[in-house]
């Protein structure tokens, strides 16, 4: 886990029915990502964010794994799913979008 480029993804989508929308499109990249005919995206998950003033207005967050920086740069790139889902994205009432990703340097689980 520690060798794994994560991914944040923050998006400010005020109405209800565009964030539903939004993760959607999540689903359907879930289960559509492929490279070398194979899934590669090694972790997704997504989902409404918690009504808080530190939010600054995010409203959806989808946060990835990936083994490398090359297959997050085919993420970005390539990725016909997730082209889709940028697609879909830029139809919906975005009013801002943050992504940032890193490689982790501190790793704690209780699971």
């Amino acid at each position: 886990m520690a060798s794994r480029i994560h991914r944040v993804t923050m998006f400010k989508l005020p109405k209800p029915a565009d964030q539903v929308a939004l993760l959607e499109q999540y689903k359907i990249l879930s289960k559509n990502n492929e490279k070398d005919g194979k899934p590669y995206i090694l972790s997704l998950v997504a989902g409404v964010a918690e009504e808080d003033a530190r939010s600054q207005g995010y409203t959806v967050v989808a946060k990835s794994e990936f083994a490398s920086m090359d297959d997050l740069k085919y993420y970005d790139n390539e990725c016909k799913a997730h082209q889709a889902l940028k697609a879909t994205a830029k139809t919906l009432g975005m009013e801002g979008v943050m992504t940032v990703f890193f490689k982790p340097q501190i790793v704690e689980s209780k699971e």
